[in-house]
């Protein structure tokens, strides 16, 4: 069991779609808490949280991972490309569509796109794309944060082909500014996800 989650100073990748190497980038590994007080405390607390709450359930799923956090954020998968320095189709976007009224997660390429007839055609039913409530309900977390796995219930998952292209690609970690690398046979196996062309 992890004992917790502590917060050193570090250079490293991150990832989505259009930014570069930034250096000196935060990076979460077990350990003790180093956080210490500052005027973002209690937001920096927030995000630690959900860093914690994402690692802890990664590694049950036989993942493990090393976070790695960028102040300029991570939010869209340019941002996070940028930010890691790698391609922008190596970074996972986690995706939640509503089909009738369950949940569904599409891990999609950073420069793919969802096709939603496909994606209807393979579950056998009409989707559409969650709201923000409904992410944060299935998933435990804000859009532009969710993670692939280590969410609120099981999700049923489909997984871009393009992303087993790539020997590591790069995934949210709970938080805006937080991605973790993983090899996507791995990401596949700790996901239990269906590798499906539903991307264009």
């Amino acid at each position: 069991m992890r004992p917790g989650i502590s917060l050193s100073q570090g250079c490293g990748p991150a990832g989505d779609d259009e930014d570069l190497w930034k250096p000196c980038a935060g990076r979460y590994r077990a350990g003790r808490s180093t956080l210490e007080s500052s005027d973002g405390l209690e937001s920096m607390s927030r995000r630690s949280d959900a860093i914690e709450r994402f690692t802890v359930e990664a590694e049950a799923s036989g993942l493990e991972v090393e976070v790695q956090q960028y102040p300029g954020g991570t939010r869209t998968a340019a941002d996070a490309a940028e930010a890691v320095g790698c391609h922008v189709d190596q970074i996972v976007k986690s995706l939640v569509f509503m089909a009738d009224v369950r949940p569904v997660l599409v891990l999609c390429s950073g420069g793919r796109r969802v096709d939603e007839e496909r994606l209807a055609s393979y579950l056998g039913t009409e989707i559409r794309i969650a709201g923000a409530s409904e992410v944060r309900a299935a998933t435990g977390f804000a859009i532009g944060g969710t993670p692939p796995l280590g969410h609120t219930v099981p999700l049923r998952t489909v997984v871009d082909p393009h992303l087993m292209d790539f020997d590591r690609v790069w995934a949210a970690a709970g938080t805006p500014d937080s991605v973790f690398p993983v090899k996507p046979k791995d990401l596949v196996k700790a996901t239990g996800g269906a590798v499906v062309g539903v991307t264009r």
